[in-house]
């Protein structure tokens, strides 16, 4: 890219940012839920794991995961559960009882009221409690492998509106912008592709911006100490 004037945040450059993300985040491990969905093509495990991530690393939650998945991984065996032996083997991630209460109460309800299969819509997830937009579309995408929606977590928020793509303060207006914006080929890998990267370099405070193989497309909104 030496010599080659690019104007930063220029949505016309969609392609090539992807195309380095998609080069760049390749050493680097996915999401959680993602390689959940990945390895079991199960809608409720992807499920359970967004709810266990909400506030919590994945370092926490992808052991976590692997321990409640080995005793129950169905709706049926969980709702049937005792609530303190679900609390005990989900107590490394932040704010356990509450989560376990909620996912004990989603997996009754998933066996209740939807034979024991996650509904498909986006629209039945969000009736969920405790189920809000980014874990529907993550169980949408990852869960249902749909290429209809976007899933938007603190780093597709941040890392668009850091390029200069997109202007938004809440993650459902970056939702909607992003699918104004981003070649719908990309909406089922953008979720992974920059939550890994924003990880990894792109962090929250002080992104790696000496090594950003995006440096020269980023007007770098909000940035004001880097390394």
């Amino acid at each position: 890219m030496k010599n080659v004037r690019i104007k930063k945040g220029s949505i016309e450059h969609i392609d090539e940012v992807m195309k380095i993300l998609r080069r760049t985040i390749k050493p680097f491990e996915n999401p959680i839920s993602t390689e959940i969905g990945h390895l079991t093509q199960s809608p409720y495990m992807v499920l359970v794991s967004c709810l266990l991530s909400l506030r919590t690393m994945d370092k926490v939650t992808g052991p976590v995961c692997k321990r409640l998945f080995a005793i129950a991984h169905t709706p049926e065996q969980i709702a049937s559960m005792p609530l303190k032996k679900l609390e005990d083997l989900i107590r490394p991630v932040n704010f356990y009882k509450t989560k376990a209460l909620r996912i004990k109460e989603i997996s009754k309800q998933i066996v209740k009221e939807h034979s024991g299969k996650v509904p498909l819509t986006f629209e039945e997830l969000l009736s969920f409690k405790g189920v809000g937009r980014k874990t529907a579309n993550i169980v949408m995408v990852y869960g249902h492998s749909s290429t209809d929606h976007i899933a938007v977590d603190i780093h597709v928020h941040r890392i668009p509106n850091r390029l200069g793509w997109i202007s938004t303060s809440k993650p459902e207006d970056t939702e909607e912008r992003l699918k104004q914006i981003v070649p719908k080929k990309y909406w089922s890998q953008i979720n992974d592709w920059l939550v890994a990267f924003g990880q990894n370099i792109c962090l929250p405070v002080a992104p790696k911006c000496s090594i950003c193989p995006l440096f020269v497309y980023c007007e770098r909104r909000g940035v004001t100490k880097s390394r």
